[in-house]
């Protein structure tokens, strides 16, 4: 008996299954939140963060 006879009578397809749709369930969650209307300014305000100047960062802490 070989053991890809054992693991083929196990019944764990099922598993490969259930992890392909959390799969798809979360990637479909994810690009449902990127592009869901309203996300546009959060997105905005996110993206300049790093260009703002309010407050000092560690680099510029560490040279006071």
């Amino acid at each position: 008996m070989k053991l890809a006879d054992v693991m083929s009578g196990a019944g764990l397809s099922i598993y490969a299954v259930v992890a392909l749709l959390l799969f798809v369930i979360a990637f479909l969650a994810i690009v449902v939140r990127t592009y869901a209307p309203g996300s546009t300014a959060r997105y905005d305000a996110d993206a300049r963060i790093p260009f703002s100047d309010d407050e000092p960062g560690p680099a510029s802490r560490a040279r006071e």
